[in-house]
């Protein structure tokens, strides 16, 4: 006869008291380093840039007037060059990031 999971959880805790196991240890208890925070970024960076290009590649596709015509409406906007230099800087520092950590990586 089968049994619930609430069964199967107390008898595998029980044989983990029993055999006096250590545990494994919670992330929480890890010192931070640089190779970690790198190694975690590096990540990020490379979620996010699959995420933009998927997104621009999928607004090519459904928008209905071309890039050019979207890209004049920003223009439109008048936008204070620290502005846009802010957003420049925003968009190149993930690819930037990303590209050097992966050849640090690899030599």
């Amino acid at each position: 006869m089968g049994s619930t999971a609430r069964e199967e959880m107390s008898r595998f805790w029980e044989k983990n008291t029993r055999s006096n196991r250590p545990l494994s240890p919670h992330v929480t208890i890890y010192k931070w380093s640089l190779p970690m925070a790198m190694s975690i970024t590096h990540r990020g960076t490379g979620v996010a840039l699959s995420l933009g290009v998927s997104l621009f590649g999928l607004a090519a596709l459904l928008l209905p007037e071309p890039f050019p015509h979207y890209l004049a409406q920003v223009r439109a906007l008048s936008l204070g060059p620290a502005l846009l230099c802010s957003a420049k800087f925003l968009l190149a520092l993930p690819l930037s990031y990303h590209t050097w950590n992966g050849i640090r990586h690899l030599v």
